[in-house]
């Protein structure tokens, strides 16, 4: 009788023990989704800051090859009321 008694208690034990592993269990997951949120939005506004850069760059390119022609044009003009 005292062995069935013994066999229940450690069964209980074990059974309390998988319950409050359950929770912490879920807790865990919890904590590692709000994790891969907080990378997910960290890669997101990485890029986006990638992607402001690179068109912020494009612009300059594009308003120095402009300035460039502009001064091109400019001589062409001296050069025509020259003549």
């Amino acid at each position: 009788m005292k062995k069935v008694a013994v066999t229940v208690a450690v069964l209980a034990l074990g059974l309390a023990a998988c319950a409050q592993n359950e929770d912490a269990n879920n807790t865990m997951g919890n904590d590692t989704l709000v994790e891969n949120e907080a990378d997910t939005d960290m890669n997101l506004s990485m890029d986006e800051t990638e992607n402001a850069a690179g068109n912020a760059l494009d612009a300059a390119s594009n308003a120095i090859e402009n300035a460039d022609e502009a001064v091109g044009n400019a001589a062409e003009a001296v050069d025509n009321a020259a003549e």
